[in-house]
């Protein structure tokens, strides 16, 4: 049984950090690349960033390029996704799953867990 469990959300102040995370369990984390998504209120839920199977390659929407860094501990099945420099516009419920094919993916392979809320006031 597929679980993706997200933690680490919060409220924070425009500029501020979050650090999420995510644990995986009951498929082979370690041959998959993982991914951070995100949905705003009336919003599609869109693609944060990715990262590959062995953790060597990323890929990060350009809303969050320079800000945010995707990174994943294999020995422990988790994915991480540091935020730095929040802003308004960040705000949204953070979901973690794993992706068809690889890190240039935009195909979430499994159901969704429940997210992490964050929320960035100005």
């Amino acid at each position: 049984q597929v679980q993706l469990v997200e933690s680490g959300g919060g409220l924070v102040q425009a500029g501020g950090s979050l650090r999420l995370s995510c644990a995986a369990s009951g498929f082979a984390f370690s041959t998959y690349a993982m991914s951070w998504y995100r949905q705003a209120p009336e919003k599609e839920r869109e693609l944060v960033a990715a990262v590959a199977s062995a953790g060597s390659g990323t890929n990060y929407a350009d809303s969050v390029k320079g800000r945010f860094t995707i990174s994943r501990d294999n020995a422990k099945n988790m994915v991480y996704l540091q935020m730095n420099s929040l802003k308004p516009e960040d705000t949204a419920v953070y979901y973690c799953n794993a992706l068809v094919e690889n890190h240039y993916s935009d195909y979430p392979l499994y159901e969704w867990g429940q997210g992490t809320q964050v929320t960035v006031s100005s």
